[in-house]
């Protein structure tokens, strides 16, 4: 593969990746506020969103590694991908115990995904811009998780607004890193002119 043909696949990907961000940052935002808006007043609707999250999770981080090289490639997001599936049946399960069952399994989640989100990043860091947003992502994901695991022990019964606040602060780091690839390349424009 010449140099040229190399910067065309680089360039594709860093597009691929920004929209992807975006995409990202606009599910969790939407998921948010149905979190905080409808949820509250049906413990179905709590249900599905507590599974539709990790279950999207997966999607995602399936949908990224393809378009990115493939699975082998990308072996965190692979893993990502059957953690995130595992984490949503789990979910399924803790939802019929209790929902400090379901904020321990988040927990778990938020520990194993962070740290494979951590990983993805620091292994795009050469390649693509915005990485830092990605690898405080993980690392703060890692942190969650142990916060919700602790949370979980607590006679307080959790509800879907914990996990709500843990979305939001994803949906920002996925929207600046979104953002700062789009400055990037209007910079790189820019100096081409």
């Amino acid at each position: 593969m010449t140099h040229y043909q190399m910067d065309l696949v680089l360039d594709d990907r860093e597009q691929w990746l920004k929209q992807y961000y975006f995409l990202r940052g606009a599910f969790s935002v939407v998921w948010v506020a149905a979190a905080f808006a409808v949820a509250p007043s049906s413990a179905a609707i709590a249900g599905a969103l507590l599974v539709l999250y990790p279950a999207w999770d997966a999607a995602a981080n399936f949908l990224d590694a393809l378009r990115s090289g493939g699975l082998s490639q990308n072996r965190t997001q692979a893993l990502n991908v059957v953690v995130s599936l595992a984490t949503s049946v789990a979910v399924i399960v803790a939802l019929q115990a209790s929902m400090n069952g379901v904020l321990g399994v988040f927990g778990a989640w938020a520990i194993l995904s962070g740290l494979l989100q951590l990983g993805t990043a620091i292994r795009r860091w050469k390649s693509f811009g915005a990485q830092w947003a990605m690898v405080l992502s993980g690392g703060q994901s890692a942190l969650a998780g142990g916060f919700f695991i602790f949370q979980a022990t607590m006679p307080a019964v959790p509800s879907i607004a914990n996990v709500a606040g843990y979305a939001g602060v994803g949906a920002l780091y996925f929207l600046v890193s979104a953002l700062w690839l789009t400055v990037s390349e209007w910079r790189q424009r820019a100096k081409r002119v």
